[in-house]
Order: structure tokens, then C-alpha cells, then sequence
């Protein structure tokens, strides 16, 4: 009863498109962040691609932008190529350069702006299953009072069977706890830690590409994308520098 009653609310409280995205993100729970030490690296990569070849021919670099899905340099990184969000967003920035934007603070706050909206749209599922957490002890509750009103139906039963009864009783308010605490809400807060911690990937593509629009070399905004890469992820420097030596000989 427990269990239906707490899926049933979700189900009513979410559209089908919300109840898909949870569905799919309490994957996470046990695939972890999406994007990897080497994707970060990969990411760096790419635009420094991108901003040098916007430097040296801004004309070429409109192939690029406006088909990213059948880039020469996006296609090196496949990974990254197949995330439509990654794609549109170094997509729109640079096509924002090229409009010959002339306040890099402009461009900046409506790039926060976006990757609020989508913080927010990805947070969903995590919200949901937390609302499904905090209302599983009420539910727990409302069972136990359904087992005592029906212990107190049979009250002139002899105290095994009342002892009994009282103890599937209390079972009730026991599910509600541990459901709430022991497995829904921890899954809650995994999916909203993977969530984050995949959201800066999409922050070093703002940070790049805004260091980009004040100018600043192609190898100064690699350097800021990478100081704001997360610790854990962060390529080490000399690393970064051999795969960046590499794309510019593969580019020659």
C-alpha cells in the first residue's frame, strides 16, 4: 500500500515527460557523472580549435558553427559531437562572436542565464524523487493507523493475535521511514550530485569561450577553462599542452 500510494502520487503530481526524465536519471544513480577526466581535455581541445581557426579565418570557422554535426573538428571528439547541449551552446557563442558582439559582459549573463534554465529542467528529477522521500513517513503513518483501526476491530482477540496485529501495525510507519530515508531520498541526492557535478562541463564552455570574447589568446583561455575545471578532473598542465601540441600538428 505504501509503495502504490507513494507511486501513484508521482504519477499524478508529473506530467509523462517529467516521469520519463526521472526514470532515466535514477540511471545515474549508478553510472555516475557523464563527463570524464578525458572528456574535459577533449573539451579544451576543441575550442582551442575553434577559437584559433575563428582567429585566423573568421570565414571558415561559419562552416563549423553552423554544422557542427558534420564538423571536421567536432567529429574528432565524438563524445562531446553527440551531446546536443555542448554542441549548441560553443555553437551559438561562436556564432555571437562572429556577430561582432561588443559587450563580452552581455553575452556572458545570457549564457548564465541559459545554463540556469537548463540546471533548473535537469534538477526535476531530483525534486521529484525528494517530494516522493519526504512524503513516504506520512504515508507509513496513515498505514500504521489503518493497522491499528483494524487491530481495534478485533480487540476481544487473545494478546498473541493482538500482538500480532499491532506488529504489522507498526511494520507500516517502519517502510515509511527507511523507504524515505534508506532509499529514495539518497537516491534524490545522488542524481542532483551528478547533475551538478556534470553542469561544469557546460560552465568551461562558457568560461573559454567568454575569456575568447575579451580577447584574450587562444592559450590564455585554454589556461582560464582549465583552472576551472574541477580538481578531480582537471588535466595536468604539461598534459594539456602535449594534446594541444598534438591538434596543432594534426591541423598542419
Amino acid at each position: 500500500m505504501i509503495g502504490g500510494a507513494a507511486v501513484g502520487a508521482f504519477l499524478l503530481s508529473n506530467d509523462l515527460a517529467a516521469v520519463k526524465h526521472t526514470v532515466r536519471d535514477i540511471g545515474k544513480v549508478f553510472k555516475g557523472p557523464r563527463w570524464k577526466s578525458e572528456d574535459y581535455r577533449d573539451l579544451l581541445c576543441l575550442l582551442y580549435e575553434l577559437i584559433r581557426l575563428a582567429r585566423q579565418d573568421p570565414i571558415a570557422i561559419e562552416t563549423h558553427v553552423e554544422s557542427p554535426l558534420e564538423s571536421s573538428i567536432f567529429s574528432r571528439y565524438p563524445r562531446i559531437q553527440a551531446d546536443r547541449e555542448s554542441v549548441e551552446l560553443i555553437a551559438d557563442t561562436m556564432r555571437s562572436a562572429s556577430m561582432n558582439y561588443d559587450d563580452p559582459h552581455q553575452v556572458e549573463e545570457v549564457l548564465e542565464k541559459r545554463m540556469e534554465a537548463n540546471l533548473h529542467h535537469a534538477m526535476h528529477s531530483s525534486h521529484a524523487l525528494q517530494t516522493v522521500a519526504d512524503g513516504l513517513p506520512a504515508l507509513g503513518i496513515v498505514a500504521a493507523v489503518l493497522g491499528v483501526i483494524k487491530t481495534m476491530g478485533s480487540i476481544d482477540q487473545p494478546p498473541e493475535i493482538l500482538g500480532k496485529m499491532i506488529g504489522g501495525a507498526l511494520v507500516g510507519t517502519f517502510l515509511g521511514v527507511f523507504l524515505a530515508y534508506g532509499l529514495v531520498g539518497p537516491f534524490a541526492a545522488k542524481v542532483k550530485a551528478v547533475i551538478e557535478e556534470d553542469s561544469h562541463f557546460y560552465q568551461l564552455i562558457r568560461e573559454v569561450l567568454v575569456a575568447n570574447l575579451h580577447n584574450h589568446s587562444a592559450n590564455n583561455c585554454i589556461e582560464v577553462g582549465r583552472q576551472n575545471t574541477p580538481a578531480h578532473c582537471r588535466p595536468d598542465y604539461s598534459e594539456l599542452e602535449e594534446a594541444i601540441k598534438q591538434v596543432k600538428k594534426d591541423a598542419a
